[in-house]
């Protein structure tokens, strides 16, 4: 049975430490800490005379003091990993924490899951290929030799940094190793960790050159282990869940969190804030419980970018020249499909293809796999489309030889249709309002991923409302617009009433627009 010796990282709060120690300890695991040596020497103190009794937690032979960039992180977490390595002999499985994470799952939970995949979980991607750096140095942290603190020392950083660009001093990267990036929280096999401490005594021209590279915390780990360890056997995340917000902060987790940290596919949480009393009181008899029956449901991070996100209302980008100064043509029609039920929007489509001539493309700005011919490549992708948009249309225009095109767009693409409606060519606009029912809102929350089929109803009963108050803002945020030609048609209201604004919006005989209104499969769930 897995057995874990947490490897933790602190600088302040002894009494928040003494208590995870204690938690952790309780059932088995086991704990070896490293103290930051500049922070107080009485909180130091403290925790060796809470803890020094515990045969289940030990500490790093050597402080030394830590601070953000720096290689000293790193080789406090050797020195950590050496004394538990040294100290528990059954440990099978070496977990990195710092003061701010909890667990969010029971021991017996994470000792079953550790239990089931013989496997080392630890963020690794190729440093120079993937995205995981979003701005900001790339090449530059690894290249040149970074010896001063970036935040404590910043103009001896940058002046060293500016001479050495001036110079020409950059060096090269060990042949052999390809350096990789990810998260610091990782959970590593014994045999893993034994290899890396090897590792780091046999090759001193590789442990120079992390020494000396910037934010090594974010690469020693994941290049060894990548190097180390068949390819096979490392799963690609970690085990420990955390949040950033758009600013590269990470996000904080509060009393009301409780119920999602439980439902989420990890088995720690980072950050806690110090002020959750409640929470923490609450994770902190978690880890000895047995029995417990968690339902994952993972969608924390989606429904985090999906709440954070309803007050930001306007463009990241202003539209290209080329596409301000386009137009679609005086002589041409754009008739638009508006509707949240995307397939509502497409059986009525669908019948007006079948009942006109007319075009009908579906959610071409809304779905990757929408059909479309090609026209050279600016289909292909969504983000082409988007920055195309008038060219694209015009090209489709041209590919059907017609001057009237019907597409579908989803009441969100607020950005399109003004757009589109404020272009010289004829627009119209078909609003379909549909009735939403809960129901129908679960199945929508798991389609976009912020929820599962796991998802505690409290969770679903809070989110339903939010979900609800979003569409009907999106809803509204088009009839503020005000748009000429704006035509709506509703699920409640009769055959005969709906097909009015059918008649107006396609310019077709009422008998027509009754028959199209009257598709008795229209709005069927």
């Amino acid at each position: 049975m897995a057995k874990i010796a947490f490897i933790l990282l602190c600088h302040k709060d002894p009494e928040a430490i003494i208590k995870q120690a204690e938690r952790l300890t309780a059932v088995g695991d086991y704990m070896a800490i490293h103290f930051d040596s500049s922070a107080k020497p009485e909180y130091y103190q403290q925790i060796r005379a809470a803890l020094d009794d515990n045969p289940n937690v030990t500490f790093a032979k050597k402080r030394i003091k830590c601070g953000w960039g720096e290689w000293s992180l790193v080789q406090a977490t050797l020195n950590a990993t050496e004394a538990a390595v040294e100290a528990f002999p059954r440990a099978t499985h070496f977990y990195m924490l710092s003061g701010d994470c909890m667990a969010i799952k029971s021991a017996e939970y994470a000792h079953d899951f550790l239990d089931r995949d013989d496997a080392d979980y630890i963020e690794s991607f190729d440093y120079f290929e993937s995205d995981w750096i979003k701005t900001g140095w790339k090449e530059e942290r690894l290249i040149y030799r970074h010896w001063f603190n970036e935040r404590t020392q910043k103009r001896r950083f940058y002046g060293m940094f500016e001479l050495q660009k001036r110079l020409g001093l950059t060096r090269k990267i060990p042949e052999d190793i390809q350096v990789m990036i990810g998260s610091q929280w990782w959970c590593l096999r014994r045999r893993t960790i034994e290899w890396i401490l090897d590792f780091t005594k046999q090759r001193k021209d590789v442990m120079r050159f992390f020494r000396t590279t910037w934010i090594p915390d974010e690469t020693f780990f994941q290049t060894l282990v990548r190097h180390l360890v068949p390819e096979q056997e490392i799963r690609s995340r970690t085990l420990t869940f955390l949040m950033f917000t758009d600013y590269g902060m990470p996000v904080t987790f509060y009393n009301d969190h409780y119920d999602l940290l439980l439902s989420q596919d990890f088995l720690f949480a980072r950050k806690i804030s110090p002020e959750a009393n409640e929470l923490k009181r609450r994770l902190g008899l978690l880890y000895a419980t047995r029995g417990w029956d968690f339902k994952i449901s993972n969608e924390g991070r989606s429904l985090f970018k999906f709440l954070t996100g309803r007050g930001r209302i306007g463009r990241r980008f202003a539209t290209r020249f080329w596409e301000a100064e386009s137009t679609l043509g005086r002589e041409r029609e754009l008739l638009i499909v508006v509707c949240k039920k995307w397939h509502v929007a497409k059986r009525l489509v669908d019948r007006i293809r079948q009942m006109t001539n007319i075009p009908c493309i579906e959610y071409l700005f809304n779905e990757e796999a929408c059909q479309l011919p090609d026209l050279g490549g600016i289909q292909s992708t969504m983000g082409k489309r988007h920055r195309h948009r008038r060219a694209l249309m015009r090209m489709l225009f041209d590919y059907y030889d017609t001057d009237r095109l019907i597409i579908c767009l989803d009441p969100s693409n607020i950005e399109l249709l003004h757009d589109f409606c404020g272009d010289r060519s004829v627009t119209r606009l078909l609003e379909i309002d549909c009735i939403f029912t809960d129901d129908y809102l679960i199945g929508h929350a798991m389609r976009v991923g912020l929820a599962g089929e796991k998802t505690p109803q409290e969770t679903l009963d809070r989110l339903l409302p939010t979900i609800r108050g979003d569409m009907q803002f999106e809803s509204d945020q088009i009839r503020d617009a005000e748009f000429a030609n704006h035509y709506r048609v509703r699920e409640t209201d009769s055959p005969e009433e709906n097909a009015v604004a059918l008649q107006k919006f396609l310019a077709i005989g009422h008998e027509k627009a009754v028959e199209l209104a009257s598709t008795h499969y229209l709005y069927a769930d």
